[in-house]
């Protein structure tokens, strides 16, 4: 199985810095090829945001330059030793910012949404919501909210649409940098051959349906690198014509 990558990023209509960071790895090794996207929002209203995103994509590209060919020896990828790596990077990346915060009297917090593929596999980790979706006949979202709103929606307290429009919407459960522990959500299934896999900070999708998702970004349209570009900026085009206001960032990974 091969891959191509596309990402975007804006920072949006009323914003006065981008605080969304992102990073996009492909690497042979003794599994294959295999790709590594990391998507991080820096808290919009806390200071230095773009400092902890970027702070927490370095430390992700890092690890994975040290550790990923390593995990991706032998015959299958090395999932529990994956998943300890994870939480130990969260849990550093965690104490480097607030640290970081502490020194210089300012707060900091990121999400992060985290997607390895390998030729048999996906394997995601999320904090806060940013969010990683597989495209294929549908749109289905891989991670879960880590948000007050969220939690409601998965409790059947509120409805997906009531979620949209409530002023908690942007209330995190708990982000990087701004929470005194950090435990990780990490999840993972099997690769599907000729689908889309999406990683959008939230700025990406308050103003686009799963199914506009499906419409515009399936595989059969994100043919080529240039036609993904160009897909990926249509739709951050549609969501400032909507008027959404947010850093909006995407990173997509085709499969063949």
């Amino acid at each position: 199985m091969d891959f191509i990558t596309a990402a975007a990023t804006d920072i949006g209509l009323t914003k006065q810095t981008n605080q969304d960071s992102f990073g996009v790895k492909v690497m042979n090794t003794g599994i294959g090829k295999v790709v590594l996207a990391v998507l991080c929002d820096g808290m919009g209203g806390l200071s230095k945001g773009e400092v902890a995103s970027a702070t927490v994509v370095d430390a992700f590209s890092k690890w994975a330059n040290d550790r990923l060919p390593y995990l991706c020896s032998g015959n299958d990828l090395k999932q529990e030793e994956l998943a300890s790596d994870w939480n130990s990077l969260v849990t550093q990346c965690n104490e480097r910012i607030k640290a970081y915060g502490a020194r210089n009297g300012v707060s900091c917090g990121t999400t992060i949404t985290a997607l390895l593929l390998t030729q048999k596999e996906y394997v995601t980790l999320n904090v806060g919501d940013s969010r990683s979706y597989e495209i294929t006949d549908a749109a289905r979202q891989l991670t879960k909210d880590q948000s007050v709103v969220g939690r409601e929606i998965e409790l059947g307290i509120l409805t997906e649409e009531q979620a949209k429009v409530d002023p908690r919407r942007s209330v995190l459960l708990q982000c990087i940098g701004a929470s005194e522990t950090v435990v990780p959500d990490i999840g993972s299934g099997e690769i599907r051959k000729d689908a889309v896999y999406f990683l959008s900070s939230d700025g990406f999708v308050h103003e686009i349906t799963s199914q506009e998702m499906q419409q515009n970004l399936n595989a059969q349209l994100m043919g080529s690198k240039d036609q993904m570009c160009r897909n990926l900026t249509a739709m951050i085009e549609l969501n400032k014509q909507r008027m959404e206001s947010d850093n909006i960032s995407v990173v997509a990974i085709r499969t063949l």
